[in-house]
């Protein structure tokens, strides 16, 4: 998702950018001021120019602050994401009535070739990305104890997902079937079984990997229902004896015929 919005912003070394390297993300950091988001003047942008001055983190949080920005974490890919959605709207800004003539150009030219189509569902009516719903959503994560991802669709995938396997009438009348009990599994300590040379990203292929799992054993969970489905209908099958005599009399008859 970053590199897209490194691409759309057209910046020089998105193809190289690796958010593990401090380095190239505050020369990123520095980029953006200088170039989208242009928060402070150009004289009052030293102490972030200098990027390997030991007193950067202090200047950057106060950048941080000075952009409002919202989030409470301070990790590089949930901030960069951020600055990087920040400096699209202002570039957005800039030149709003080129990008407007250039998607209203592409909405007609939909809409010419699309048929369409009336509906009543007030859902489509509802703008995803507008601010009161993105805070809707961020509450809702915060009522139900959901960490927010900086792109408010996922989480609020996440919410569903939560709503759908524990607040259903079954699950609110017998929570005890939908809440996980146990040891927890410790992923940590086990074997990989290869090595990417990167602790933090075994520990990814770890978790992907008991997810992968998780998804087999839900899919056997229905394959398995299936079968029993069919077993319930095919052991215990109904006929209709009358049948049975109708075709007994239209053998006859057919020989009969025959004989004739």
């Amino acid at each position: 998702m970053s590199k897209r919005k490194l691409q759309a912003l057209n910046y020089p070394l998105a193809s190289a950018f690796d958010l593990a390297d401090e380095s190239k993300v505050r020369n990123l950091v520095v980029w953006l001021e200088d170039q989208k988001i242009r928060q402070y003047k150009v004289d009052e942008r030293d102490d972030l120019r200098n990027t390997q001055s030991a007193t950067w983190a202090s200047a950057y949080d106060k950048y941080l602050q000075d952009v409002n920005c919202p989030l409470e974490t301070k990790k590089a890919p949930e901030v960069i994401d951020w600055l990087l959605g920040l400096a699209i709207r202002l570039e957005y800004s800039d030149a709003a009535d080129k990008y407007s003539k250039a998607s209203s150009e592409n909405i007609k030219l939909e809409q010419s070739e699309a048929p369409k189509m009336i509906t009543a569902n007030p859902l489509d009516h509802i703008d995803f990305g507008s601010p009161e719903f993105i805070e809707g959503v961020n509450t809702i994560a915060n009522i139900l104890e959901i960490s927010k991802h900086p792109n408010h669709l996922l989480t609020l995938e996440a919410i569903v997902k939560l709503v759908r396997t524990r607040m259903t009438k079954q699950a609110v009348e017998n929570p005890d079937t939908v809440v996980a009990k146990g040891t927890p599994f410790p992923f940590q300590e086990k074997d990989l079984g290869f090595d990417k040379g990167d602790y933090v990203t075994n520990q990814a292929c770890k978790i992907l990997r008991l997810l992968y799992i998780h998804d087999l054993r839900d899919l056997q969970t229905k394959i398995n229902e299936c079968i029993v489905s069919v077993q319930t209908v095919t052991a215990n099958p109904k006929t209709d004896t009358r049948l049975g005599k109708d075709i007994s009399r239209l053998h006859c008859n057919y020989g009969k015929s025959l004989t004739a």
